[in-house]
């Protein structure tokens, strides 16, 4: 956990301010559905097949993601966003595959923040199912670094 990290995080927010940083993440969980979707469709070549079809199988998990924040968001009394946040994609697949990686580092540290920000509101049960979010999370983005050093390892091999 960085210092910055920690500062932001440790800074009090009242259960009004956690709604709006709930539905901010559900924003960010909508993006990531539809990341998903059109990523999974956009992918081509044969060594990106199964990553294509890993990514559709991940849209439901996603989709439970909003689910529960949704469900959390509704718990505190709040109103639940429709929007989605704004998806960066491109034409080439490895660079699709890194922006996916790297929303969910970006994901990750929010809710790295949230479990804190919970805790001191002693929201404990949200901070479960914050955390089982994330893990889910550091899971996809470890296997998208994994494809990621793959293909790098064999561009540099083929050069």
């Amino acid at each position: 956990m960085t210092d910055t990290m920690s500062a932001e995080a440790l800074k009090r927010v009242t259960h009004a301010e956690l709604i709006d940083l709930l539905n901010q993440d559900l924003s960010r969980e909508y993006q990531a559905i539809i990341a998903c979707v059109v990523y999974s469709q956009v992918l081509k070549g044969a060594e990106f097949m199964h990553i294509a079809g890993e990514l559709e199988k991940h849209v439901v998990r996603e989709l439970n993601h909003a689910l529960i924040l949704g469900e959390q968001i509704d718990y505190l009394a709040g109103m639940i966003v429709d929007e989605s946040s704004a998806l960066s994609t491109s034409k080439k697949a490895i660079e699709m595959l890194r922006l996916e990686r790297d929303n969910e580092a970006e994901i990750i540290r929010n809710y790295s923040e949230r479990i804190l920000q919970c805790e001191d509101l002693a929201e404990y049960a949200i901070c479960e199912q914050i955390r089982g979010i994330q893990i889910d999370k550091q899971i996809h983005q470890a296997s998208l670094t994994t494809v990621l050093s793959k293909n790098a390892s064999n561009q540099f091999q083929a050069a």
